[in-house]
């Protein structure tokens, strides 16, 4: 889990710049439409759209946005069709990637999302290729900065978590798919601070990255991560090393 806490950490610190604020925003609607088309539009029978209502809300969205997305999912307003397309592929280093997109043209985002890869040391493989190496689970992350690591345990696990990891000032706490939503208001009800929570496709076995190699790979998954049809990006890749490399 070690690479995957820190690309999360990245991505939120990237969030938080105004200049990238819209394009978040992007992202989020186009989670909260589809959510809403493929469970309907109410989020308490819905655990898609209630993660991603959450995700929008920490992410400081307007109620009206949130609102005017799960319309649009729903037809009750006009709005353009989206199609959820996984894209599975290698990086720097042979690493496995799966790329989660949000398209309303396939053909654009392939293109699009395979040039990036041709361009920074990897490509684009075939259907099943690396997603053997991932199992898809619920990844919660939270502050540790003024927490007890045995305190976090216990609770996460009375919540029904599968594991708690502590990584680079966090804990990362692991679901089953199904029960990310569950054990994420068990925690923030004991008071647990959680900063993050996501589906994600979580590698059964991480490569030890060169600082090289690793270097090339965090450039390219900030490339894929800025285009705007791309929800999420998945590794196999311990980052520990790249990241020494790049504070140096």
């Amino acid at each position: 889990m070690a690479g995957h806490s820190k690309w999360a950490q990245i991505k939120r610190k990237k969030a938080v710049n105004d200049q990238r604020r819209g394009q978040v925003f992007t992202k989020l609607i186009r989670e909260l439409t589809v959510a809403a088309r493929e469970g309907g539009g109410d989020p308490n029978f819905n655990p898609r759209l209630r993660l991603a209502v959450d995700t929008a809300k920490a992410a400081n969205m307007p109620q009206e946005n949130i609102d005017r997305a799960i319309k649009r999912g729903t037809g009750e307003l006009e709005g353009v069709t989206y199609e959820e397309i996984a894209y599975e592929g290698y990086g720097p280093g042979g690493v496995a990637l799966y790329i989660r997109t949000l398209t309303d043209n396939q053909k654009r985002t392939v293109a699009e999302v395979r040039h990036i890869l041709d361009k920074n040391g990897g490509n684009l493989g075939t259907s099943g290729s690396v997603a053997w190496q991932f199992d898809r689970r619920g990844v919660i992350t939270v502050d540790g900065s003024d927490l007890d690591e045995d305190a976090v345990f216990e609770a996460a696990v009375e919540a029904g978590a599968e594991d708690v990891a502590s990584t680079h000032g966090e804990y990362v706490v692991t679901t089953e798919a199904a029960a990310l939503h569950g054990v994420r208001q068990e925690l923030v009800s004991a008071g647990i601070p959680v900063v993050a929570a996501e589906l994600a496709m979580v590698a059964k076995n991480e490569i030890a990255m060169s600082s090289r190699d690793g270097g090339q790979l965090l450039k390219l998954l900030e490339l894929l991560d800025d285009h705007d049809d791309v929800q999420h990006v998945d590794s196999n890749a311990d980052l520990d090393e790249a990241l020494l490399a790049r504070e140096r």
